[in-house]
């Protein structure tokens, strides 16, 4: 068996597991998930715990890593959440989330206006920071990806849009 697949999920306090048919729903304080299972692969529940088989050892074994993974992740995100920072690095660069909308001047000839998808909450503290949140960490991840390619950071002055812990290596320009 993987050995991933093998250490059982901690349910956090305040957090419920509904195993049905085909699918594991987690439900906590920040809202509810649910996974399909992939045929193979089944989850049991004893206690706070969440644990992981499958019946062949081919495809179903590969997958069930996987699998307690993303329960793991589910359990997470329902429970305190995930967050992803950014950073606009320029001179006029600003952001500003206006109803479901997140308005980004990045020194193009036009505003660009990015809709926030559903289950995501974007914030800006600030004109230069945003901060993306949500109970998925797969959709969390892709919506800050999403923002980060409007302008991504250049190689040269390291100006657009970066996570906040990102490290650019500045290449050295030209010489005379």
């Amino acid at each position: 068996m993987s050995r991933i697949a093998k250490a059982p999920v901690e349910l956090p306090q305040g957090v419920t597991a509904t195993i049905a048919a085909g699918a594991v729903t987690l439900k906590g304080a920040k809202g509810s998930l649910s996974l399909a299972l992939v045929p193979g692969v089944t989850v049991q529940q004893a206690e706070k715990r969440l644990e992981v088989k499958y019946d062949d050892p081919g495809q179903a074994r590969t997958l069930a890593g996987s699998t307690r993974a993303h329960l793991a992740n589910m359990a997470r995100g329902v429970s305190k959440g995930y967050e992803k920072k950014l950073e606009l690095v320029g001179v006029g660069f600003r952001a500003q989330v206006q109803g479901k909308v997140l308005n980004l001047t990045l020194g193009f000839s036009h505003p660009v206006n990015f809709p926030i998808p559903e289950g995501i909450t974007i914030e800006t503290p600030s004109q230069t920071e945003i901060l993306v949140k949500g109970v998925d960490r797969q959709k969390v991840g892709q919506v800050a990806a999403e923002i980060r390619d409007i302008r991504p950071p250049e190689p040269y002055k390291g100006k657009g849009v970066r996570y906040a812990n990102e490290q650019i290596s500045l290449k050295e320009g030209k010489k005379k």
